[in-house]
């Protein structure tokens, strides 16, 4: 029969034995996490400050420092300058087109400021405007409608046409708001008639007149009839003339004031006065009196002296 101790439990310490670490080392272990520890705090200091600087470089350099009003002063200043194209401050808009220039050299914005120097009478200036503006742009057909405008003005026809026909060609594949094919087509055809290509110049004016937008004016209708007197086709002619003083008749209530309403009542006096010179060419008597008692009407509403007296003697003659 084996006996039981009882045994007190007790708890035992692990003994740890102490490495023999030479003299110094300690020191030196201590001084090596240190050097780590500094470096990597370099490392982090020094990336916090390149972060930085490139950070001060996106936001202070000149070309990144973009605000809604930075993006905002080009248009700002073209919406100016077309204010002072309609009043006829040619040089303030074009102190305001440069600026916008300055900011953001568009086509759209040469071209606008060509505009500026044709109506100031800077065919130079404004003939490198649009040469810049079709540089940008190939095919932007306002600075070709426009570079035809100034060509015209120089009685440089050949040129003038060639512009308009890229014009047409450019409006047809991206066009622009401010043109439409009605005024394009009448243009060629206008030029057409300078030219006295007389059967391109009908065929144009014909092509206008068939287009839908934009409003038809007399003067399409008044120059076609010029084409067809030149062809010697007097009945269509007439019928042009006739055509012309409706137009007139439609929108001179229209008319933005009395000037514009005598310049187009004018013209509806011309009108009758070439109607009835055409029908006396065909013989047609009554008609060409009727023509000219219309116009003699009007000369007398614009208290035009010498136009009544004079229509009058021609009224007088076929009596």
């Amino acid at each position: 029969m084996k006996t039981t101790k009882n045994i007190k439990k007790t708890k035992v310490n692990p003994v740890v034995k102490k490495a023999n670490v030479p003299a110094g080392a300690a020191s030196a272990w201590s001084w090596s996490i240190y050097a780590y520890w500094f470096i990597i705090l370099f490392f982090i200091a020094a990336t916090f400050y390149i972060l930085g600087r490139s950070h001060e470089f996106m936001f202070n350099r000149p070309d990144a420092n973009i605000t809604e009003e930075t993006l905002a002063r080009p248009e700002a200043y073209i919406e100016s300058a077309k204010e002072k194209l309609v009043v006829g401050d040619m040089e303030a808009a074009i102190a305001d087109l440069n600026a916008a220039i300055d900011e953001n050299a568009s086509s759209n914005t040469y071209a606008l400021r060509g505009e500026a120097y044709m109506q100031a009478g800077d065919y130079q200036n404004a003939l490198s405007d649009f040469d810049a503006a079709l540089e940008i742009d190939g095919m932007n057909a306002v600075a070709y409608y426009d570079r035809a405008l100034l060509n015209t003005r120089l009685e440089n026809y050949d040129a003038a046409l060639t512009d308009i026909n890229n014009a047409l060609a450019a409006q047809s594949v991206k066009p622009s708001d401010v043109l439409n094919l009605r005024d394009l087509y009448a243009k060629r055809g206008q030029l057409n008639l300078w030219m006295k290509n007389w059967q391109g110049a009908i065929a144009d004016y014909t092509n206008s007149l068939a287009r839908s937008e934009g409003s038809v004016a007399a003067n399409v209708y008044a120059e076609r009839a010029e084409a067809y007197t030149a062809m010697g086709e007097y009945e269509n002619a007439i019928n042009d003339y006739t055509s012309a003083v409706r137009i007139i008749s439609e929108q001179i209530q229209a008319a933005p004031n009395q000037e514009t309403r005598e310049s187009q009542s004018s013209n509806a006096m011309a009108y009758f006065e070439k109607s009835a010179a055409l029908n006396l060419q065909l013989g047609n008597t009554d008609a060409a009196r009727s023509d000219l008692e219309s116009a003699f009407a009007i000369a007398v509403a614009l208290n035009d002296e010498e136009s009544s007296n004079r229509i009058q003697n021609l009224i007088n003659d076929l009596n």
